[in-house]
């Protein structure tokens, strides 16, 4: 019994590993949209058996980044729809998520999210678009981590990842680079000031430039 429970935990585990690989590879843009994946190809491709991989795509369906078909798993991605809708939900929820991380972060928290606004206005002088992405993400990241509310973590997180694509197209423009880097020093500046107000009504600023940017390269 303690075999099967070990054999079974792994193939969970190794389920959840394909899943986030796939959902990463679909959301970054490596599988494009309508291109059919199958579990035999897919198998082969990762050097696993198909029962984890079958697993995962179940997973990717109930999120609605493919849909199955009898030829296999045709990728649906994100579309500008969808893109419209999580900005709406981020107009929303993230203004109040900031409002509170300005009331909470310690100073080692306001210290972290300093480093990582430097780094991230280092590759935006060095114009490498994946590690501004990465540093955009970061910097969202800590304030989601810190802002009092698994809740509101847990909704905009997911969110913020499944648009890495376009964000990645919008920042590669050195404009809007530019522009979300002075967007966010002032975001840190009104957080490191707890000065909960203003860290809201600059989120919504950036937030609908960040949409106006994307959709407009759709």
């Amino acid at each position: 019994m303690e075999q099967f429970g070990n054999r079974t935990h792994q193939v969970v585990s190794l389920a959840d590993q394909i899943f986030e690989h796939l959902e990463n590879d679909i959301l970054s843009g490596v599988y494009e949209r309508d291109e059919i994946l199958t579990e035999a190809k897919l198998s082969e491709r990762m050097k696993v058996s198909r029962s984890p991989i079958r697993d995962a795509l179940k997973r990717l369906s109930m999120e609605h980044l493919i849909e199955m078909t009898p030829r296999g798993a045709r990728v649906i991605g994100i579309l500008p729809t969808d893109i419209a809708d999580i900005y709406e939900i981020r107009l929303r929820v993230e203004g109040l998520a900031v409002a509170r991380a300005a009331e909470h972060m310690s100073d080692e928290d306001i210290r972290v999210l300093k480093e990582t606004l430097d780094l991230q206005e280092f590759y935006t002088q060095k114009k490498d678009a994946d590690l501004i992405k990465n540093m955009d993400s970061r910097f969202h990241q800590i304030i989601y981590q810190h802002c009092g509310s698994n809740t509101f973590m847990d909704m905009l997180e997911p969110l913020h990842r499944k648009i890495m694509k376009y964000r990645r197209v919008s920042i590669s423009y050195p404009s809007r680079a530019s522009e979300s880097l002075e967007e966010h020093r002032g975001i840190y500046e009104a957080i490191a000031a707890h000065d909960a107000a203003k860290a809201e009504a600059l989120t919504l600023t950036h937030i609908a430039h960040a949409r106006d940017s994307i959709l407009s390269r759709t």
